[in-house]
């Protein structure tokens, strides 16, 4: 439990319940866990505590889950928020993640996929908090700023590791030129999206990808890892 040693989640939902059994789950699992049963309160707990994750319930009496959203948001917290409702439906899940939300889950859940969402927001958001992360044959260390492949490390540059490190934290998903230019070289980045490509194509030569099965390109819409 080292590895998530210092992370700091925090639990909003009127359920006791639900907040005990989450609370002991997370403490278990060596998260410091702090909760609430209000919207006002979670405001006010998140500008101390300084949470890392907020597990946030949407139907709650007064300041529902949206509002205290918009309010955490507003106020320049850092943390992932996942959502976290009965409702399932789609109109629902947008709105969430329109106002700011990192991801949504449905009750009832189960525990398991609860830590593996976090487990994920913490590797997107928070990679130097968790140290090393081993997805696949790879082995991301972002305190080391090294990536290790097939137990080799790669000799990469330092635009090169933001790249890889980018698209396999994300692996499975489809990433745009867009979308990788703004998150690895900045929002401000005045060059041709062709860019990319050009690194993609050093990445491909130091990880042997001839036949682009672990980053594959996807035809007017970008690329993908498959691990």
């Amino acid at each position: 439990m080292s590895h998530i040693k210092g992370i700091k989640i925090l639990l909003v939902d009127d359920e006791p319940h639900i907040v005990q059994f989450l609370e002991l789950g997370l403490i278990n699992e060596g998260y410091e866990v702090q909760s609430t049963h209000d919207g006002l309160s979670a405001v006010n707990l998140a500008a101390e505590f300084q949470p890392h994750i907020v597990v946030l319930d949407v139907m709650m009496p007064g300041m529902n889950g949206w509002e205290v959203c918009r309010m955490l948001k507003k106020n320049g917290l850092s943390a992932s928020i996942i959502m976290l409702t009965a409702k399932d439906e789609v109109e629902d899940r947008v709105k969430g993640l329109t106002i700011g939300a990192d991801d949504y889950i449905v009750k009832p859940f189960s525990f398991e996929e609860l830590l593996a969402r976090i487990g994920a927001r913490l590797r997107n958001q928070f990679p130097a908090l968790i140290g090393e992360v081993a997805l696949g044959p790879f082995r991301v260390n972002d305190k080391k700023k090294e990536i290790i492949f097939q137990g080799q490390v790669l000799e990469l540059s330092p635009t090169e590791y933001e790249l890889l490190k980018y698209l396999v934290l994300n692996h499975g998903i489809v990433l745009s030129k867009t979308t990788i230019l703004d998150k690895v070289w900045g929002y401000d980045f005045g060059g041709e999206e062709n860019i990319v490509e050009v690194y993609i194509r050093s990445l491909r030569d130091k990880l042997n990808d001839k036949e682009h099965r672990l980053i594959r390109t996807l035809r007017g819409a970008g690329y993908r890892v498959d691990i």
